[in-house]
């Protein structure tokens, strides 16, 4: 397991926080010893533990997300470059990060009624707590699309949590990288998006 012990964090309940927070996952199976990699939502299910998804039917992951087949899923926390300049020791240039990885056995849900209702649900998730959208269950273009999406829940196999942040450096430290972790995931985002999307 790596990284090192002393950045290992097995506290359940803080993978679980992870993954309510950036629920954006990785999910990754494998078919002929080549990796097949989607980018997309889960929602933890609190009543048995169990993540939630759909997909595309026309993405050539789906066909493998169901019959108890294998999957491995990361969620990415913030994560920064960490500069010695912030320490008030003699350090080296690092990066600190929050990383879940869970494997898990994955099952198709055939049910219409259970894939709109999972929609909905997933969509009041993501819309808490301000609910500024709610998906109704009569939206014409909800039913017109149920055709092309699959539910699928996944059974939790292995949890993993890796939260590299300073935890071996002094306590005034460990706050200043705290700190630079914060301030850096606010203005990288904001540099990237201006860069980027450029008017």
């Amino acid at each position: 397991m790596y990284p090192p012990k002393k950045h290992q964090d097995n506290d359940q309940l803080h993978h679980i926080e992870v993954i309510k927070t950036y629920p954006l996952a990785t999910l990754i199976s494998v078919k002929d010893n080549q990796p097949l990699i989607t980018h997309l939502p889960l929602i933890y299910r609190e009543t048995d533990g169990k993540l939630i998804g759909h997909i595309d039917i026309y993405n050539p992951q789906t066909d493998l997300l169901q019959h108890e087949n294998e999957v491995t899923i990361i969620f990415s926390g913030p994560q920064c470059y960490i500069s010695p300049s912030i320490y008030t020791t003699t350090q080296l240039p690092t990066w600190n990060y929050i990383k879940v990885h869970l494997t898990g056995t994955v099952t198709r849900i055939e049910d219409k009624a259970a894939l709109k209702q999972s929609l909905i649900t997933m969509t009041e998730f993501l819309e808490a707590p301000e609910h500024n959208y709610v998906l109704e269950p009569d939206n014409p273009r909800l039913d017109k699309n149920l055709d092309y999406i699959k539910l699928f829940e996944i059974d939790i196999k292995t949890w993993e949590g890796k939260f590299k942040l300073s935890q071996d450096k002094l306590p005034k430290d460990k706050e200043n990288a705290r700190q630079q972790l914060i301030k850096s995931s606010q203005d990288s985002i904001k540099a990237f998006l201006d860069k980027v999307f450029k008017n």
